[in-house]
Protein backbone atom coordinates (compact mmCIF):
# COMPACT_ATOMS: atom_id res chain seq x y z
CA UNK A 1 0.00 0.00 0.00
CA UNK A 2 1.30 3.47 -0.87
CA UNK A 3 -0.45 5.53 2.50
CA UNK A 4 3.00 6.23 3.57
CA UNK A 5 4.03 7.75 0.28
CA UNK A 6 0.30 9.99 0.03
CA UNK A 7 0.81 11.19 4.09
CA UNK A 8 3.96 12.08 3.14
CA UNK A 9 2.97 14.22 0.14
CA UNK A 10 0.06 15.66 2.31
CA UNK A 11 2.05 16.76 4.82
CA UNK A 12 4.25 18.75 2.41
CA UNK A 13 1.75 20.63 -0.02
CA UNK A 14 -0.55 23.27 0.48
CA UNK A 15 -3.37 22.77 -1.91
CA UNK A 16 -5.14 19.38 -3.14
CA UNK A 17 -7.20 18.94 -6.58
CA UNK A 18 -8.93 16.14 -6.34
CA UNK A 19 -11.04 15.03 -9.61
CA UNK A 20 -13.38 11.93 -9.52
CA UNK A 21 -13.13 11.50 -12.99
CA UNK A 22 -16.36 9.57 -14.99
CA UNK A 23 -18.32 7.95 -11.98
CA UNK A 24 -19.82 5.95 -14.65
CA UNK A 25 -16.74 4.41 -16.06
CA UNK A 26 -15.35 3.36 -12.42
CA UNK A 27 -18.41 2.31 -10.50
CA UNK A 28 -18.03 4.75 -8.04
CA UNK A 29 -21.63 5.99 -7.54
CA UNK A 30 -22.93 3.34 -4.54
CA UNK A 31 -24.77 0.22 -5.69
CA UNK A 32 -27.38 0.97 -2.94
CA UNK A 33 -30.35 3.54 -4.38
CA UNK A 34 -31.02 5.83 -2.99
CA UNK A 35 -27.65 7.16 -2.03
CA UNK A 36 -27.81 11.36 -0.58
CA UNK A 37 -25.80 13.48 -2.65
CA UNK A 38 -23.71 14.01 0.83
CA UNK A 39 -23.56 10.45 0.68
CA UNK A 40 -22.27 10.05 -3.06
CA UNK A 41 -19.38 12.75 -2.66
CA UNK A 42 -17.96 11.20 0.31
CA UNK A 43 -17.85 7.93 -0.94
CA UNK A 44 -16.50 9.36 -4.51
CA UNK A 45 -13.91 11.57 -2.77
CA UNK A 46 -12.84 8.22 -0.49
CA UNK A 47 -12.72 5.63 -3.13
CA UNK A 48 -10.79 8.21 -5.42
CA UNK A 49 -8.13 8.95 -2.39
CA UNK A 50 -7.64 5.10 -1.54
CA UNK A 51 -6.89 4.44 -5.28
CA UNK A 52 -4.66 7.53 -5.66
CA UNK A 53 -2.91 6.45 -2.26
CA UNK A 54 -2.37 3.14 -3.91
CA UNK A 55 -0.53 3.79 -6.53
CA UNK A 56 2.14 6.62 -4.74
CA UNK A 57 5.60 5.16 -4.10
CA UNK A 58 7.32 4.63 -0.89
CA UNK A 59 9.70 6.94 -1.33
CA UNK A 60 9.47 9.04 1.26
CA UNK A 61 12.41 11.70 -0.13
CA UNK A 62 10.07 11.85 -3.26
CA UNK A 63 9.59 14.99 -4.61
CA UNK A 64 7.76 17.68 -2.47
CA UNK A 65 4.46 18.73 -4.76
CA UNK A 66 2.86 22.46 -3.32
CA UNK A 67 -0.08 21.25 -5.50
CA UNK A 68 -1.11 17.38 -5.27
CA UNK A 69 -3.44 16.33 -8.21
CA UNK A 70 -5.37 13.42 -6.98
CA UNK A 71 -7.05 11.34 -9.71
CA UNK A 72 -7.36 8.14 -10.97
CA UNK A 73 -6.10 7.71 -14.24
CA UNK A 74 -8.18 5.36 -16.11
CA UNK A 75 -11.65 7.01 -15.04
CA UNK A 76 -10.41 10.71 -16.68
CA UNK A 77 -12.21 11.26 -19.57
CA UNK A 78 -11.68 14.23 -21.59
CA UNK A 79 -14.04 15.48 -24.66
CA UNK A 80 -13.54 14.66 -28.07
CA UNK A 81 -14.07 17.94 -29.61
CA UNK A 82 -16.59 16.61 -32.51
CA UNK A 83 -18.68 16.16 -30.08
CA UNK A 84 -18.60 19.11 -28.37
CA UNK A 85 -21.89 20.49 -30.27
CA UNK A 86 -23.73 17.48 -29.19
CA UNK A 87 -23.30 17.96 -25.72
CA UNK A 88 -24.82 19.91 -22.69
CA UNK A 89 -21.63 20.32 -19.55
CA UNK A 90 -23.76 21.22 -16.83
CA UNK A 91 -22.22 22.04 -13.45
CA UNK A 92 -23.49 22.91 -10.23
CA UNK A 93 -20.48 24.42 -7.83
CA UNK A 94 -20.75 24.42 -4.22
CA UNK A 95 -18.42 26.31 -2.23
CA UNK A 96 -17.08 25.73 1.68
CA UNK A 97 -14.84 28.33 2.43
CA UNK A 98 -16.47 31.30 1.84
CA UNK A 99 -13.88 32.75 -0.47
CA UNK A 100 -15.00 34.20 -3.84
CA UNK A 101 -12.30 33.35 -5.83
CA UNK A 102 -12.83 29.79 -5.84
CA UNK A 103 -15.86 30.49 -8.26
CA UNK A 104 -13.07 31.38 -10.87
CA UNK A 105 -10.69 28.23 -10.15
CA UNK A 106 -13.11 25.88 -9.73
CA UNK A 107 -14.77 26.93 -13.40
CA UNK A 108 -11.07 26.37 -15.08
CA UNK A 109 -10.45 22.96 -13.32
CA UNK A 110 -13.33 21.76 -15.00
CA UNK A 111 -12.68 23.16 -18.29
CA UNK A 112 -9.43 21.99 -17.99
CA UNK A 113 -10.23 18.29 -16.60
CA UNK A 114 -13.56 17.60 -19.35
CA UNK A 115 -11.23 19.43 -22.37
CA UNK A 116 -13.73 22.06 -23.13
CA UNK A 117 -13.12 25.82 -23.39
CA UNK A 118 -16.63 26.47 -22.11
CA UNK A 119 -19.44 25.44 -19.63
CA UNK A 120 -22.82 25.41 -20.92
CA UNK A 121 -24.09 25.91 -17.44
CA UNK A 122 -23.46 26.63 -13.77
CA UNK A 123 -25.60 26.96 -10.91
CA UNK A 124 -24.20 28.46 -7.59
CA UNK A 125 -25.19 26.68 -4.29
CA UNK A 126 -25.70 29.75 -1.66
CA UNK A 127 -22.15 30.31 0.39
CA UNK A 128 -22.34 29.39 4.04
CA UNK A 129 -22.79 31.71 6.18
CA UNK A 130 -22.51 32.54 10.07
CA UNK A 131 -25.48 30.62 12.24
CA UNK A 132 -27.79 33.94 12.70
CA UNK A 133 -27.02 35.55 9.78
CA UNK A 134 -29.26 34.86 6.59
CA UNK A 135 -28.32 35.33 2.87
CA UNK A 136 -28.31 38.98 1.16
CA UNK A 137 -27.49 40.31 -2.17
CA UNK A 138 -24.40 41.69 -0.60
CA UNK A 139 -23.11 38.62 0.29
CA UNK A 140 -23.79 36.72 -3.14
CA UNK A 141 -22.67 39.75 -5.16
CA UNK A 142 -18.82 39.17 -5.26
CA UNK A 143 -19.50 35.38 -6.41
CA UNK A 144 -21.92 36.08 -8.90
CA UNK A 145 -19.50 39.09 -9.90
CA UNK A 146 -16.86 36.47 -10.77
CA UNK A 147 -19.61 34.16 -12.91
CA UNK A 148 -20.58 37.30 -14.65
CA UNK A 149 -16.48 37.90 -15.63
CA UNK A 150 -16.37 34.33 -16.96
CA UNK A 151 -19.60 34.53 -18.80
CA UNK A 152 -18.46 37.92 -20.81
CA UNK A 153 -14.94 35.76 -20.91
CA UNK A 154 -16.72 33.19 -22.75
CA UNK A 155 -15.72 30.43 -20.02
CA UNK A 156 -19.82 29.81 -19.26
CA UNK A 157 -22.46 30.53 -21.11
CA UNK A 158 -25.18 30.35 -18.15
CA UNK A 159 -25.36 30.97 -14.47
CA UNK A 160 -27.90 30.41 -12.49
CA UNK A 161 -28.70 30.41 -8.30
CA UNK A 162 -30.09 27.74 -6.18
CA UNK A 163 -32.33 28.08 -2.88
CA UNK A 164 -33.41 32.02 -3.93
CA UNK A 165 -36.65 33.20 -2.67
CA UNK A 166 -38.76 35.76 -4.58
CA UNK A 167 -37.31 38.94 -2.88
CA UNK A 168 -34.07 38.22 -3.50
CA UNK A 169 -34.08 36.19 -6.75
CA UNK A 170 -35.69 39.77 -7.58
CA UNK A 171 -33.25 41.89 -5.90
CA UNK A 172 -30.43 39.46 -7.85
CA UNK A 173 -32.05 40.47 -11.33
CA UNK A 174 -32.22 43.96 -10.59
CA UNK A 175 -28.79 44.02 -10.11
CA UNK A 176 -27.00 41.81 -11.83
CA UNK A 177 -25.48 42.28 -15.25
CA UNK A 178 -25.73 38.82 -16.28
CA UNK A 179 -29.16 37.65 -15.32
CA UNK A 180 -30.00 34.29 -13.78
CA UNK A 181 -31.13 31.95 -16.13
CA UNK A 182 -32.37 29.66 -13.70
CA UNK A 183 -33.07 28.98 -9.94
CA UNK A 184 -33.22 25.47 -7.83
CA UNK A 185 -35.57 25.29 -5.74
CA UNK A 186 -35.05 22.23 -3.03
CA UNK A 187 -38.84 20.73 -3.15
CA UNK A 188 -37.49 18.94 0.36
CA UNK A 189 -38.16 22.76 2.04
CA UNK A 190 -41.26 22.94 -0.17
CA UNK A 191 -43.57 20.63 -1.52
CA UNK A 192 -45.04 22.98 -4.16
CA UNK A 193 -43.32 26.17 -5.78
CA UNK A 194 -44.21 29.38 -4.15
CA UNK A 195 -46.55 30.96 -6.00
CA UNK A 196 -44.87 34.52 -5.74
CA UNK A 197 -41.81 32.83 -7.52
CA UNK A 198 -43.35 31.07 -10.00
CA UNK A 199 -45.04 34.46 -11.21
CA UNK A 200 -41.70 35.89 -11.43
CA UNK A 201 -39.87 33.86 -12.63
CA UNK A 202 -42.52 32.95 -15.59
CA UNK A 203 -42.15 37.53 -16.45
CA UNK A 204 -38.69 37.56 -16.57
CA UNK A 205 -37.92 34.17 -18.49
CA UNK A 206 -35.92 32.19 -15.53
CA UNK A 207 -36.23 28.45 -15.19
CA UNK A 208 -37.21 26.68 -12.24
CA UNK A 209 -35.58 23.69 -10.88
CA UNK A 210 -36.00 21.37 -8.31
CA UNK A 211 -33.00 19.72 -6.21
CA UNK A 212 -32.55 17.47 -3.29
CA UNK A 213 -29.26 18.99 -2.52
CA UNK A 214 -28.29 19.68 1.50
CA UNK A 215 -27.91 23.01 2.70
CA UNK A 216 -24.19 21.54 3.40
CA UNK A 217 -22.94 18.97 0.59
CA UNK A 218 -19.71 18.10 2.46
CA UNK A 219 -18.71 19.74 5.28
CA UNK A 220 -15.04 20.38 6.95
CA UNK A 221 -15.27 17.58 9.19
CA UNK A 222 -16.87 14.88 6.84
CA UNK A 223 -13.78 15.65 4.48
CA UNK A 224 -11.27 15.14 7.21
CA UNK A 225 -12.72 12.32 8.27
CA UNK A 226 -13.17 10.67 4.52
CA UNK A 227 -9.24 11.52 4.79
CA UNK A 228 -8.70 10.03 7.69
CA UNK A 229 -10.48 6.74 6.95
CA UNK A 230 -8.32 6.34 3.16
CA UNK A 231 -5.22 7.76 4.35
CA UNK A 232 -3.75 6.23 7.33
CA UNK A 233 -2.07 8.33 9.89
CA UNK A 234 -2.49 11.43 7.86
CA UNK A 235 -2.73 14.72 9.74
CA UNK A 236 -6.45 15.29 8.43
CA UNK A 237 -7.71 18.02 10.60
CA UNK A 238 -4.58 20.15 9.07
CA UNK A 239 -6.97 19.96 5.86
CA UNK A 240 -10.01 21.93 4.94
CA UNK A 241 -12.36 21.92 1.82
CA UNK A 242 -12.65 25.11 -0.23
CA UNK A 243 -15.07 24.24 -3.18
CA UNK A 244 -16.74 21.16 -4.91
CA UNK A 245 -17.92 21.29 -8.04
CA UNK A 246 -20.45 18.41 -9.28
CA UNK A 247 -20.79 18.21 -13.36
CA UNK A 248 -22.67 16.06 -15.97
CA UNK A 249 -22.40 15.81 -19.66
CA UNK A 250 -25.44 15.43 -20.70
CA UNK A 251 -26.18 13.91 -25.03
CA UNK A 252 -28.58 17.02 -26.05
CA UNK A 253 -30.40 14.70 -28.81
CA UNK A 254 -31.23 11.81 -26.23
CA UNK A 255 -31.08 13.55 -22.97
CA UNK A 256 -28.82 10.71 -21.54
CA UNK A 257 -25.67 11.08 -18.61
CA UNK A 258 -23.13 10.28 -20.94
CA UNK A 259 -20.73 11.30 -17.84
CA UNK A 260 -20.64 13.19 -14.37
CA UNK A 261 -18.39 13.51 -11.75
CA UNK A 262 -16.70 15.61 -8.85
CA UNK A 263 -13.92 18.07 -8.60
CA UNK A 264 -12.71 19.53 -5.22
CA UNK A 265 -10.26 21.70 -3.83
CA UNK A 266 -8.95 21.37 -0.21
CA UNK A 267 -6.06 23.83 1.80
CA UNK A 268 -3.88 22.75 4.19
CA UNK A 269 -3.39 25.03 7.63
CA UNK A 270 -0.46 25.07 9.18
CA UNK A 271 -0.79 23.21 12.21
Amino acid sequence: MGTDGARALLERAATLNLQTGNLLSWGCGRKKCPATPSEEVRDCIQKTLTEWSSKIGQDLNQEILEVLECTVAQAVEKMNPDERDELKVSAKLFIVGSNSSSVRDAVDMACSALGVAQLDSVIIAPPPIEDGTSLSLEYLQPYWQELETLVQNKKIVAIGTSDLDKTLLEQLYVWAQVKPSSNQVNLASCCVMPPDLTAFAKQFDIQLLTHNDPKELLCEASFQEVLQESIQNVKAQEWIPLWILRYSVIVKSRGIIKSKGYIMQAKRIAS
